[in-house]
């Protein structure tokens, strides 16, 4: 909320109990694991999460900001207004692989906007486990619009009624959820002796196992059977191991016959003996009089990542003292156990049903203490309302978890400047990458996705051309600073030319430190850090990108090797984006060589055409249109090839060349559709198009028009009035040889208008063509209008025209297809007096 001083305080504290409120009862009826809403920030286009219910909110810094514009649900739902569901991991991945990269769990989710007044305020968004097959009955859609409906009802009250005051500019407020259902023991005890192979159990594995006190039948088998049918062997031969002095690595973790996720870890207290312990993973907490005399380290966590018990053991091998670790957050008081890739198995502890183990590492010299320096088996175990970790010491490295990293962030960065990387993956940023074909596009994925992974406010991309880096994308830097170093030769002593020249990135922790190491140097006013980072494909230098920072802040090792493997990445994606912007260069001109250079003209006609290529993928299109001298009149044509490509071009020349053919011989508009149609067939190039020709006599204005399956003319009345004209057509050109193409007849009046288009124009997703070309019809009515005023439709205004119909095509950065337009006007000659109020003559044969 916008204000300031303590009215501002009071308010933002009353927005944040609003939110958590809301996203608790979201859990509390939906169902849901987790829960957050996103509001509107006062950066344009970007979302923060406000709060986050049910997670801990520095396993997710990475979801904290989020551009309207990226490929994620929520982002959808925002720029949409509408719901976004997604049943399933396999929906998510389907339709937002970035989404499901970033949390690749058994997940179905739901996005649901705010509503506001003009625009969403936010986004209501709830997490839940899903199986591969699970359907839309996995949300109740309309409870959760219900839901998003009040927040913003409540969130515009408490602005006053004022949409834009309703932002979020700060960290995520955390809250817990509501606590679930009270659960049975989780642990319980049990011996068994391998000479004679009986187990004795205690009361609470008999209530764990949901027998009466004593019912458990004393044999090892009869256990194995109570525990894990399905996994029974595999409980006999940890039991027979450890006998023999051969204990498991980690806990085994088990299904019991109701699914339920179990835990048993067993030693050799009293050799041959065994003791076992078995944990129920459900949502029950410890009691400690259950799990303080177990040998293994338990620890409970809540779900916002606070510790709420540690046991004697857990206290002993982490090398704190319990009093210690209560209610610390754990990445605080155990920073040795995130990072990648411990960060990873807590989210999926965390969002999936699924028990996680690994292995890790507790350095040397964090604490004095049994275990220093020991590798430990760690289990974490989800539940409903907490976390069961349990720790013992590991004999062996699992091989697939690897040395834990022995880099720590730096102590003294300020909290809001921890970096993200241990949560950005590199495989988010090659997603988004894959969808960025010029060097503007990756530019900007660059920007969306590094800056807000790394906490950076900067960021500028040189390319190398000819031995001289040259921008090709700023932001944050303040205007003309970049200036001096455009166009800078790789002979320069400046860090952005070094680090390519070198390979080596460069980090300096704050703008003192870079004075220091290039003295005479132009700095800008900020005090903060830069990185800067060669950009090299496959051993070829790209050029070089610069990330600044608002404040000093120093670059774990961990952090430099994340970034420079995603420098690696964009300096590829720089690559394939040079090649592709010099070969659509070329297919570009190659479709322009194809379009006329100029139309022809006739004293008594003007003309105006427009192309405009599609912007999406690298073929070039197969409309055209033309103007040919037919006797004493002229012939207008619009056609549209279908699909994309060089045989589309091709298929397109030929048929301009066709039509050019037919159309010189003073043919009527049926037999030019109809020779041409015959050539198609004959050709065969796998391929049909749509074409719409006519021909005026500029004298009379009779025209005669006939449409091969092409959209409708438009034609402007000198009074102002438009309508789509009501022309009969035939199928599209290379389907039918025996087609027949009818021809309407109707007069052009002098200063009438009319407009012949393809679909790139009129068709929008998600819209039908309809709307489309009405829109067109208004437009074209608004522009003829504009025209007349400025003094009749000479070829300048009709120009004018044209440009106004194709405005909005031609600033729009995404054209899924290709756009033409042909525009003729017809002035009466001197001799022959208009004929206005001429209506359309029926349809009929030349």
């Amino acid at each position: 909320m916008a204000g300031s001083g303590e009215r501002a305080a009071r308010t933002r504290d009353r927005l944040a109990a609003l939110l958590a409120d809301a996203s608790a009862a979201v859990l509390g009826t939906a169902g849901g694991r987790a829960a957050g809403v996103y509001l509107r920030s006062g950066t344009p286009d970007v979302l923060r999460l406000a709060v986050l219910a049910g997670l801990p909110g520095p396993l997710f810094r990475a979801w904290w900001r989020l551009h309207a514009d990226r490929p994620f649900p929520v982002a959808d739902a925002y720029r949409l207004g509408g719901p976004v569901v997604l049943s399933n991991a396999t929906e998510t991945m389907r339709r937002y692989p970035q989404f499901a990269a970033g949390l690749p769990f058994p997940l179905g989710s739901a996005h649901v906007p705010v509503p506001g007044g003009t625009r969403p305020l936010g986004v209501l968004t709830v997490l839940c486990p899903a199986s591969p097959d699970t359907g839309d009955e996995l949300f109740d859609r309309g409870l959760l619009v219900r839901l998003a409906e009040g927040l913003g009802a409540e969130l515009l009250g408490l602005a006053g009624g004022d949409e834009d005051a309703v932002r979020w500019d700060e960290a995520p407020v955390c809250v817990r959820p509501p606590p679930g259902r009270t659960a049975r023991p989780a642990v319980g005890r049990f011996s068994w002796d391998p000479a004679t192979s009986l187990v004795r159990a205690d009361d609470r594995l008999h209530a764990l196992l949901g027998r009466d006190p004593g019912a458990l039948a004393g044999t090892a088998d009869a256990l194995a059977d109570a525990l894990a049918p399905a996994e029974a062997h595999r409980i006999l031969a940890a039991l027979r191991d450890t006998a023999a002095g051969r204990p498991p690595a980690a806990p085994l973790s088990l299904r019991a016959r109701d699914g339920t996720p179990r835990l048993l870890d067993l030693w050799a207290a009293d050799a041959p003996a065994v003791t076992g312990v078995v944990v129920d993973a459900g949502p029950a907490a410890f009691a400690e009089e259950a799990a303080d005399p177990l040998p293994q380290g338990v620890l409970c966590l809540d779900r916002l990542g606070l510790i709420v018990y540690a046991n004697p053991a857990a206290a002993r091998l982490v090398g704190r003292s319990r009093k210690w670790l209560l209610g610390r957050a754990l990445w605080d008081a155990l920073p040795w156990l995130t990072g990648p890739p411990y960060d990873d198995h807590l989210r999926a502890a965390l969002l999936a049903p699924e028990p996680v183990c690994f292995h890790a590492r507790r350095p040397a010299g964090d604490q004095d203490g049994p275990g220093e320096g020991d590798w430990l088996a760690v289990s974490v175990h989800p539940g409903t309302d907490l976390l069961t970790c349990t720790l013992v010491p590991a004999s062996r490295m699992d091989p697939a978890t690897g040395p834990a990293p022995g880099a720590h962030p730096d102590q003294g960065a300020e909290p809001d400047d921890r970096s993200m990387a241990p949560l950005y993956r590199p495989i988010a940023l090659a997603i988004a990458l894959t969808d960025a074909v010029t060097a503007r596009q990756v530019s900007a994925v660059v920007v969306r996705e590094l800056l807000p992974a790394f906490g950076g406010r900067r960021l500028a991309i040189y390319l190398l051309q000819e031995r001289r880096l040259h921008l090709a994308w700023e932001t944050g830097f303040p205007r003309g600073f970049l200036d001096p170093f455009e166009g800078v030769g790789l002979d320069t002593r400046i860090p952005g030319v070094e680090t390519l020249t070198t390979g080596r990135p460069l980090f300096f922790e704050s703008m003192a430190q870079l004075g220091a190491a290039y003295p005479g140097l132009a700095l800008d006013a900020e005090v903060g850090a830069r990185a800067f980072l060669p950009l090299i494909a496959s051993g070829r230098p790209v050029g070089s990108c610069i990330l600044g920072f608002d404040r000093p802040r120093g670059f774990s090792a961990q952090e430099r090797t994340v970034l420079t493997a995603l420098a690696g990445l964009i300096a590829h994606a720089m690559e394939r984006a040079r090649r592709y912007d010099s070969e659509a260069a070329l297919a570009r001109g190659l479709q322009e060589a194809l379009l006329p250079r100029r139309l022809s003209a006739h004293p008594g006609v003007e003309t105006a055409g427009r192309y405009l290529p599609g912007t999406q993928g690298m073929d070039v299109g197969g409309d055209w249109y033309d103007v040919v001298e037919s006797g004493d009149g002229l012939a207008l044509v619009i056609g549209d090839v279908q699909g994309h490509g060089v045989q589309a071009a091709a298929t397109m020349g030929q048929l301009r060349s066709a039509v050019r053919a037919f159309a010189l011989g003073d043919r009527p508009p049926d037999e030019v559709l109809s020779g041409t149609n015959h050539l198609l067939i004959d050709l065969d190039p796998g391929q049909f198009a749509s074409c719409c020709c006519l021909r005026l006599d500029p004298a009379t204005g009779r025209t005669l028009i006939a449409r091969a399956g092409h959209l409708p003319p438009l034609l402007r009345c000198p009074d102002g009035r438009t309508r789509v004209l009501d022309v009969p057509g035939g199928v599209v050109l290379g389907v039918d040889p025996h087609a027949r193409y009818p021809v309407t007849e109707l007069v052009l009046e002098p200063d009438a208008i009319l407009a012949l288009y393809t679909d790139g124009l009129v068709e929008r997703p998600g819209a039908d063509i309809d709307e489309g070309i009405a829109a067109l019809r208004l437009a074209l009515a608004k522009a003829g209008a504009a025209a007349g005023r400025r003094g009749g439709t000479g070829a300048r205004s009709l120009a004018a025209v044209a440009d106004r119909l194709t405005g909005t095509a031609r600033l729009a950065a995404d054209r899924p297809d290709d756009v033409a337009l042909l525009l003729a006007a017809r002035h009466a000659p001197p001799s022959v007096p208009g004929r206005h109020g001429h209506r359309p003559a029926p349809a009929h044969g030349p």
